[in-house]
């Protein structure tokens, strides 16, 4: 079974989202370190909401008073990453053999931040709050532990493999290539902060539909 959701753990982490855009950015202009420090942080969000499920605080998450509003926060957070992003695109870019001036702490605070999107959270309450509920067993109550263990060992070994290539092929690129990666990530970001602003505004007329 810890095979089986490692296994499901990788295959969801493949598809590119706000976390993956932003730990190639910090590893690509800081390095491994940086861009394992936005997985961590998006890591993070991932166990507490395991532990939220774990605890049965599912159905608070998914009222629709307090989704939609995740929307909006999602937005702004992700708006505000991709901005920072493309204004300063020319500033923490450190190449092989200097040294940065980013912390590994901002790093770290950034995956966070992006981690706390409707995206990552919906991912959760649905996606493996089915898993986690269909695999319950009362006379087993450690099989939960086993299946969130089994999907964040993939998910960790989806971030160092691709760690492990973003940091190869920074060796070859240039500073101006960086540079332009820091851009279009940005940009990414705020294209994921738009569609999280339009499902707000979906949200928002469904709620006043609703009464």
């Amino acid at each position: 079974m810890f095979i089986t959701y490692v296994l499901a753990g990788l295959a969801v982490a493949m598809p590119v989202g706000a976390i993956t855009v932003e730990m190639t950015k910090q590893c690509l202009k800081n390095g491994f370190l940086h861009g394992w420090a936005v997985g961590l942080g998006g890591m993070t969000i991932d166990l507490l909401m395991v532990l939220a499920l774990h605890l049965g605080l599912a159905p608070i998450l998914q009222i629709p008073y307090i989704q939609v509003p995740m929307w909006l926060i999602g937005a702004i957070f992700l708006c505000m990453i991709g901005y920072d992003s493309i204004r300063h695109a020319d500033r923490d870019i450190a190449l092989p053999g200097e040294t940065t001036t980013r912390s590994i702490l901002a790093s770290y605070r950034n995956g966070f931040l992006v981690a706390i999107s409707p995206g990552n959270l919906v991912f959760w309450l649905s996606v493996f709050g089915t898993v986690i509920t269909s695999s319950y067993d009362s006379s087993r109550p450690m099989m939960i532990l086993v299946v969130a263990a089994g999907v964040l060992t993939g998910i960790l070994i989806h971030d160092l493999g691709l760690l492990a290539i973003l940091t190869f092929a920074r060796k070859l690129m240039s500073r101006r290539m960086i540079r332009a990666a820091s851009i279009i990530a940005g940009l990414a970001l705020i294209g994921f902060s738009g569609y999280f602003l339009c499902e707000f505004i979906v949200g928002v007329e469904g709620l006043i539909q609703a009464r």
